[in-house]
């Protein structure tokens, strides 16, 4: 089995998750105690602007293990 295939489909799923969170702001995740603490701190516009980070990192993580790791 190759685990950096199947790491990759993780973090590429967990990636286009959290920039969805990100984008529509579901109300069941939006209102969790730890994103309400980034609200806090970040404020809005900035929780939003680190979820669109965090998932971006997680994409590109998702494209390095696709692309530089042997297959096989």
């Amino acid at each position: 089995m190759n685990w950096d295939a199947l790491w990759g489909i993780l973090a590429a799923g967990y990636g286009v998750f959290v920039v969805f969170v990100a984008k529509t702001k579901l109300p069941a995740i939006w209102n969790m105690g730890k994103v309400k603490g980034f609200k806090k701190v970040l404020g809005e516009k900035g929780t939003v602007i680190f979820f669109y980070i965090w998932g971006a990192i997680f994409i590109g993580v998702s494209i390095w293990l696709f692309v530089w790791t042997p297959i096989g």
